[in-house]
Parts: structure tokens; C-alpha cells; sequence
């Protein structure tokens, strides 16, 4: 782990201890990220509890395989700019916690802490007890940033937007070690719009739960400001949440871990550097990706080529060019497959992760030479793969042999040559208005961040676009936005 976030990391969790409100920002990461430190002013730390109370230390929510396994990589960190709002400063950020406290009525494990219990014969418990303790709430300044320093270039300037998040350098299971908060939100005040970022526990949930969160504190704070009344947790649009986690019948509750402490699990990496571009697709151009990609299958391909499939295939490929990959590298790509509405037994609401990765394995001249059809086509049957009943067994067998993953794993696999794309284009992202006008963009912090990681979202001109958020050597990504195949589709961005 880099020196500098590691003192990040300790100066944080003192702050903890000592409920300080910090007034700078630390530095982190990078000389460049140091030369940013500065541009973000922390104002001030509170802890946010659930308006009613929510939640005792007798509640105890036990976790899954599927939580588990994610309790030694990053916090999933997202975030929304928006418009400038009418109000600033302590108004702001006053009425932005009193729906937050709101929202959390709703959600009361995040206000919750995970609890680890050693029990004394090598292994360990984790579970998230309802605490009622409460999120986080980060005010922060960055007068200097405009809308446009984030925005206005397909280039991501990662130190300045690493900044809009809180949480950053810290672990799943440090919250668990350390008692953080699971939940954390930092409300960033620019030159002419508000970004909103929130840091989530991956353990306590994925992209399905974090962004229905995201969409009922959004949707609280739009009926105050509007005047709609909206702040009843019957009123809210999104899904009731449920609490109750989803086992295997064979498994037990708790899942013992084989370790005396749950820190022996942890693996801390310093990783290659990467540069992020930010890519954003019309509705018009996935679906001419899409057709020319069946068009290319037909009377091969037994089932339609979707579109996030096409829109991944043209990617592999110009990683690949970008990458200057050999015809016989071995390449794979990546997806997260979702398991709501695929396994029985999974409610809709269900708040807890529920995914498994998928992989399209290849040669690269295999993906440069027989087309996107072809190279969509892996994608669709890595993901027509999946099977309940093998799924089933992995989970019974995890609770016997547990394997984690890493940050690490990604830039590791594959001599370098991997992709990996997570989140969804089928999340609300651009209906996230707090009352004062729609998201203009989204960004993640800078967990994860490693070589290959593309992270997908819907556009912002919604109904069918999408956007890529790429991690990439610096030299590849340079290469990568120079492809004139490749950024052809690409709409480029406007001045805001």
C-alpha cells in the first residue's frame, strides 16, 4: 500500500476515535494526486442516524458467501454532479442530512457496523448489526473546480475526482476492524454545481442496492424541496428493501472464517499506474454496434446480441489494439451477471450482493480478426453460462474452502490482458435529482482502479445510451482514445 494513503488511512480512523472534524484535506497516492491536495477542503464530519431511531444492536444481519468474499477489496464510490444549488453552505448540507437521515429510516443497516467475533478456536464471524449509529456525512469545498474540470474532456482528472470521495485507501473489513461507518457520503460544493459522492461497504451490498439507495435519498430530498410530501418511506419509488440475507440450505449462520484475525485476510497492493477515460455512446450508436454485431451472427448465433454486449465487444477490441496485444495472447473478458430474478429465492428488494463474474476467454487475434459479431458473441455465452445449480455448489463450497478477491487480481490475471466490467446500464443514475435539476455527470472514486476495470453506466441522454469509464496503462489509453475505429461512436463531450 502507497506510504501516503496508508497515512491517510491512519489519520482517518483516529479521526474516528476522536469525532475531530477535519478542516484540510490529506494528501493521497500520486505526486500528481499530492499536487491536487488542496483543490477539496474538508468543512466538516457528522454522523447521520436514522430519523426514527433504526435499528438495535439485537439486529443482526449474517452474511453471505457472496458479501464475504468481497470483504478484502475497495468500497463501491459513486457519484453525481449536479447543478449549482439555491442554497449552500451549512442550509445545504443541513437539509441534505435530514433526508439522509431519512433515507436511512429506510435503510437502517447503513447506519449499522460490521461486528467481527474471534471465537478462540482460529476462525473468525463477520456480521453487520443494525446499530443505529449512522452514516456519514462529508461537507466539503472546492471552489476552484468547475463543472467543466470534470467533465469537459474524455481524460478523467482522477486526483481532483478522488477527492470528491470519502473512504478512499480503506478496506471492507477495515470497517469491520476499526468500526467505520459502512455507509459514507460526501456532498462537495464546486464553482458552479454540488457533487454528490457516496462510499459504500461492498460487503453490506452491490451496485443493485447502492443505487437504489442512491435513488431514494434522492427522491426524500426532491419531495422536500418541491414541496410533495414525498418524505413518507411509503411514498418512495424504489423497492422496499430486504434485510434478510439468502443462504444455501446447507449453510451456516454465521460463516465461520479460518483465521484468529480477520487483518491476516487482508492483502494490500501497489498497483501499476492507470489513467481513466470517460466514454459516452448515443442510444443511436449501441444500436448500430448492435445490429452490425447480429447482423455479423446471423444464422450462427442462437440468441440475440444485446446491446451492452456489442458495446463491450467494440471495446475488447480496441483494448487490444490499444494494448498492442500479440495474435496469441490470451486475453478474457470479465461481466458481472446478476442473480436477482435468475435464482430462486432472491426477492426483489433484496439488499445484499448477489452477482457472479462471468469470463469470455480468447486469443487476441482471435477478438482483431473474426469481427464484433464473433467477439459479442463470447459475451453473450459467457453469460448464457450461468447455472443455478452450479452456482449453488460454489457457495456450499466456499463455506469450506473461502477464496477472496483482490484489487490486485484483475492486473494480474492474464499477463496484463484482461477486462472486467462491473456496475450496469440499467441503473438510475441521471434520475437522480435532489430538486434543483438533473445529474449533468457521474464519476467513481478511487477504489478499484486497476488496468483492464471499465465500469458502465446509463447515458446521460438516457433511453438506450451508455458510458465507459476505462482504466488503462497511460500509453494504452492514449493509443485507445487515438483510435479513430474506436472513437468514431464516441459522442465527445460538450462544454457544460
Amino acid at each position: 500500500m502507497d506510504a501516503t494513503i496508508y497515512i491517510c488511512k491512519q489519520q482517518l480512523l483516529a479521526s474516528y476515535e476522536s469525532q475531530e472534524i477535519l478542516i484540510a484535506s490529506e494528501p493521497m497516492g500520486s505526486i500528481e494526486h499530492m499536487e491536487a491536495a488542496g483543490t477539496v477542503r474538508i468543512v466538516s464530519r457528522r454522523m447521520v442516524r436514522p430519523s426514527s431511531g433504526g435499528g438495535t444492536p439485537s439486529e443482526v444481519i449474517h452474511l453471505t458467501p457472496w458479501d464475504l468474499r468481497l470483504l478484502t477489496i475497495d468500497h463501491i464510490q459513486k457519484g453525481i454532479l449536479l447543478p449549482k444549488a439555491p442554497v449552500g453552505g451549512k442550509r445545504l448540507v443541513d437539509a441534505l442530512a435530514s433526508s439522509l437521515a431519512r433515507a436511512l429510516d429506510r435503510y437502517c443497516h447503513f447506519a449499522g457496523r460490521l461486528a467481527v467475533e474471534e471465537l478462540g478456536d482460529g476462525t473468525v464471524t463477520v456480521a453487520l448489526r443494525c446499530t443505529g449509529d449512522g452514516a456519514e456525512l462529508v461537507h466539503a469545498a472546492a471552489p476552484s473546480v468547475a463543472v467543466t474540470d470534470l467533465v469537459g474532456s474524455v481524460y478523467t482528472p482522477s486526483p481532483v475526482v478522488w477527492d470528491l470521495f470519502s473512504l478512499n485507501g480503506v478496506l471492507d473489513a477495515d470497517a469491520a476492524i476499526e468500526s467505520l461507518p459502512v455507509l459514507s457520503a460526501q456532498v462537495t460544493e464546486l464553482a458552479d454545481g454540488v457533487f454528490v459522492a457516496v462510499s459504500m461497504n461492498h460487503s453490506v451490498g452491490d451496485g443493485t442496492s447502492f443505487w437504489e439507495f442512491f435513488n431514494a435519498w434522492s427522491e426524500i430530498h426532491r419531495g422536500d424541496v418541491n414541496g410533495n410530501g414525498l418524505n413518507k418511506m411509503n411514498m418512495v419509488s424504489t423497492p422496499s428493501p430486504v434485510l434478510a440475507r439468502w443462504f444455501v440450505e446447507t449453510s451456516p449462520m454465521p460463516i465461520p472464517l479460518p483465521f484468529s484475525k480477520l487483518r491476516h485476510v487482508l492483502r494490500r497492493f501497489e498497483l501499476p499506474p492507470v489513467r481513466e477515460g470517460f466514454f459516452t455512446f448515443s442510444a443511436a450508436s449501441v444500436k448500430k454496434l448492435k445490429a452490425r454485431a447480429n447482423a455479423e451472427m446471423a444464422g450462427v448465433a442462437t440468441a440475440p446480441i444485446s446491446s451492452l454486449q456489442a458495446l463491450l465487444a467494440h471495446l475488447w477490441r480496441a483494448v487490444c489494439r490499444a494494448r498492442r496485444l500479440a495474435p496469441g495472447q490470451e486475453t478474457f473478458y470479465a461481466v458481472i451477471i446478476g442473480c436477482r430474478g435468475r435464482v430462486r429465492g432472491i426477492p426483489p428488494g433484496y439488499v445484499g450482493n448477489a452477482v457472479v463474474p462471468g469470463r469470455a476467454v480468447c486469443a487476441a487475434g482471435e477478438v482483431l480478426e473474426k469481427g464484433l459479431g464473433w467477439t459479442a458473441w463470447q459475451l453473450n455465452r459467457a453469460v448464457a453460462s450461468f447455472d443455478e445449480a452450479a452456482l449453488r455448489g460454489f457457495l456450499e463450497r466456499w463455506v469450506r474452502e473461502p477464496r477472496f478477491s483482490f484489487t490486485g487480481d484483475l492486473s494480474s490475471a492474464a499477463g496484463g490482458a484482461g477486462l472486467e466490467t462491473g456496475s450496469s446500464p440499467r441503473f438510475d443514475v441521471f434520475g437522480n435529482d435532489f430538486g434543483w435539476g438533473r445529474p449533468v455527470g457521474v464519476r467513481s472514486g478511487l477504489g478499484d482502479k486497476t488496468d483492464g476495470k471499465a465500469t458502465v453506466f446509463e447515458g446521460p441522454e438516457r433511453g438506450g445510451s451508455m458510458s465507459l469509464e476505462v482504466c488503462l496503462a497511460p500509453d494504452a489509453l492514449e493509443r485507445l482514445v487515438a483510435d479513430h475505429e474506436f472513437m468514431d461512436v464516441v459522442t465527445l463531450p460538450a462544454r457544460v
